[in-house]
């Protein structure tokens, strides 16, 4: 989150200038491209792949639909959705995830799919463009959530349609303190064990404490001019799917 009272931004648990924050998140990202899909699979147990799952069937991606997919660089998201038949654009502001993307898409035969280098604060593409926005497990990331958004809704067609997966802390009673102890204690060990790179998966523990709780979240959603804006919580709102149109 932003601090408008000094102009930084969070970067896990420091606040720091906008611009290093944008550095910082990039240098993370390059590091754990490789090993992003195996540590997603360590850290949740395979679980990440039931709630992408989920996900998709939320978007309900349409044979010819529009999809831009931001942050999506290694390819999860999109290759479900166009198993779909949608049309989908993956875009990542790091290029060393979305290498690792291609080559995915190269191993699986799948042509379909454009890649694009891009910022979802400042994207290049003009306005109504998309017939659906997607974003997991990445908005927290975001140097400034608020333009993202801006210009999520601004690339929508009207009647299109936003959906974004995110990470947040439970409220369940019990598993919150087992969850709480597994991100900042565990999952940093796991990330040196399989990464060699604990430094980053401690960030992105702390990323999620900083992140707005999911009310707060709906709430710049509607900000954002979205409509019918929604929440669904899995795991005690552990992850939470957030929705929203535009009319």
């Amino acid at each position: 989150m932003s601090n408008p009272d000094n102009g930084t931004v969070s970067f896990g648990y420091e606040d720091v200038a906008p611009d290093e924050k944008t550095t910082r998140v990039g240098a993370v990202f390059s590091n754990v491209a490789r090993k992003y899909d195996i540590m997603n699979d360590a850290m949740s147990g395979g679980m990440h792949r039931l709630w992408k799952d989920q996900f998709v069937r939320r978007v309900k991606p349409q044979p010819g639909e529009a999809i831009l997919d931001m942050a999506g660089g290694t390819g999860d998201i999109a290759f479900r959705m166009a198993a779909k038949g949608a049309e989908v654009v993956v875009a990542d502001i790091n290029q060393d995830m979305l290498d690792v993307g291609i080559e995915r898409a190269m191993e699986r035969g799948l042509d379909g799919l454009s890649w694009s280098r891009q910022n979802a604060e400042e994207l290049s593409y003009p306005a109504r463009q998309f017939d659906a926005y997607t974003i997991v497990f990445g908005i927290r990331n975001v140097t400034h959530i608020d333009k993202a958004l801006a210009e999520a809704q601004r690339v929508l067609k009207y009647g299109g349609r936003f959906y974004c997966m995110e990470f947040s802390t439970t409220d369940w009673p019990g598993f919150k303190e087992v969850y709480d102890a597994y991100s900042h204690r565990l999952m940093p060990k796991i990330g040196k064990a399989i990464a060699d790179d604990e430094d980053s998966y401690r960030y992105l523990a702390e990323s999620i404490r900083r992140f707005p709780k999911p009310p707060e979240f709906a709430a710049m959603i509607r900000d954002a001019g979205f409509v019918r804006t929604r929440v669904e919580s899995i795991l005690g709102g552990a992850v939470n799917i957030h929705s929203g149109w535009k009319v």
